[in-house]
């Protein structure tokens, strides 16, 4: 018997591997026949900017072990956009902090496809930059740092829904050879 592939589950500041996007996003790696492994962390309160993102890749490098196949991250967790990229690793960034230029440099230099997702509303989302970097992109108009939209919540679940395709879409792309790639997720 092999040992199933895994996908790391990479938190945010407030936002943990529990909450809604990574509960469906675990269930479509799952489906898919990887193991989500999530990381919980407890973010210390007096940690300095600079101090960030070095913190956030230690958390996340003890979590990679060589069964790992995919990083999935949300907000601060997208720090670790360097291991990803010096590992070669297909990823999800949920609400990257695109306004941060080290993500958007290390972005840049990833030899590895990813998803980028984010919401209209949010002020680390910038639309342009993630369309310039990937063409997997998910924008949902109006959302904000949590992909929730206003009004009715029936809209924040139908945005929850195509997170979910598009990270279906994305991880089906990532099984088959890239002629047959998806042009487009939405």
């Amino acid at each position: 018997m092999t040992d199933r592939r895994r996908a790391v589950l990479i938190p945010g500041r407030g936002y943990t591997v529990r909450d809604p996007l990574f509960a469906y996003a675990a269930e479509a790696l799952t489906r898919r026949g990887l193991e989500p492994s999530g990381i919980e962390w407890q973010v210390p309160s007096e940690l300095s900017e600079a101090d960030r993102a070095p913190w956030v890749q230690r958390q996340v490098a003890a979590a990679i072990d060589d069964r790992t196949d995919l990083l999935v991250g949300k907000s601060l967790g997208t720090l670790a956009v360097p291991l990803a990229a010096e590992r070669r690793l297909p990823a999800v960034w949920l609400t990257p902090l695109l306004r941060y230029p080290g993500v958007v440099a290390e972005l840049e230099r990833s030899p590895s496809q990813f998803l980028l997702i984010g919401g209209g509303a949010d002020a680390s989302w910038d639309g342009e930059t993630a369309r310039r970097l990937t063409t997997y992109v998910l924008e949902i108009p109006d959302a904000d740092h949590g992909l929730l939209v206003p009004g009715p919540m029936a809209r924040s679940a139908e945005a929850l829904g195509k997170v979910c395709s598009a990270i279906e879409v994305f991880l089906d792309d990532l099984a088959r050879g890239p002629e047959d790639r998806a042009t487009s997720l939405m």
